[in-house]
């Protein structure tokens, strides 16, 4: 029985020893050596034929699909739901805003946006109480909590010409926040890929491109969260103009989501 066990030992040394070198080239290189390497969650029936209404999760090859719905299902479990008046919140409700999250994050290794812990649902736009004005969405960092109107999330998901995505833009702050307040390689990479397109947007001749064009509605240019907010839009809904007019900008965007062109719907 000795050899087998000090083989055992021996493998799993070498095990632990890839594993250590593969993180290291992972942090180096940026790229995501595994997704998920044994169970999968899965949805209640439910919830399963709510995501089969989703066009991406519908987009997907058969082998992502099942990552996505293992997302989605984890996503759901480590977050708490509510609805700010009466009523319960409903499956639709819960698996289309975790479809959208993890959508957003199917690049990443952590895409549970771990400084979001409640999403806080309202009919429809609603005051916000930091500047007394109508909002149809509002992240908190400090409470945890993602307030959204149900019906411009429901409207920005269901129209997907018009460059205007609630649930992207929103989930999209919650991204940028987590890269200004943490040192996982998710967080670093995409406040590295933020610098440089913030970079690229001081040069002069970029400058004057999205002056002539005017290709970015000009609410991107409030300030970095919300520009960065509305190119996630752009790229969800506009992804080849994108592409084409501003393709370094496109170009720093992928590798800030570490998205891969298969993910893109046409």
């Amino acid at each position: 029985m000795a050899p087998y066990v000090f083989a055992a030992v021996g493998l799993g040394f070498l095990t632990i020893f890839a594993h250590i070198i593969l993180r290291g080239l992972q942090r180096r290189r940026d790229f995501l050596w595994y997704r998920q390497l044994f169970s999968y969650r899965k949805l209640n029936l439910s919830r399963k034929q709510v995501l089969e209404t989703y066009p991406f999760y519908t987009y997907l090859s058969n082998a992502y699909k099942k990552q996505f719905e293992h997302r989605v299902a984890a996503f759901i479990a480590d977050k708490d739901f509510k609805n700010r008046y009466k009523g319960a919140v409903t499956d639709e409700q819960v698996v289309l805003i975790s479809c959208v999250a993890c959508r957003l994050n199917f690049g990443r290794r952590n895409y549970l946006n771990s400084m979001l812990q409640t999403v806080l649902l309202f009919p429809e736009a609603f005051m916000s109480p930091t500047n007394k004005a109508l909002h149809k969405g509002e992240f908190n960092p400090l409470a945890k909590v993602l307030a959204i109107s149900w019906k411009d999330f429901k409207e920005g998901m269901d129209i997907t010409t018009d460059n205007l995505h609630l649930g992207i833009h929103e989930f999209t702050h919650v991204m940028h926040f987590e890269s200004d307040h943490s040192s996982g390689i998710d967080a670093a990479r995409f406040k590295k890929f933020t610098n440089k397109i913030l970079k690229e947007l001081m040069k002069p001749e970029v400058r004057s491109k999205l002056d002539t064009t005017r290709f970015f509605r000009n609410y991107a240019f409030t300030n970095q969260y919300e520009f960065m907010a509305v190119l996630s839009e752009y790229y969800f809904e506009s992804n080849a103009d994108f592409k084409n007019e501003f393709p370094l900008i496109y170009d720093h965007f992928t590798k800030a989501l570490l998205y891969k062109e298969e993910w893109i719907m046409e």
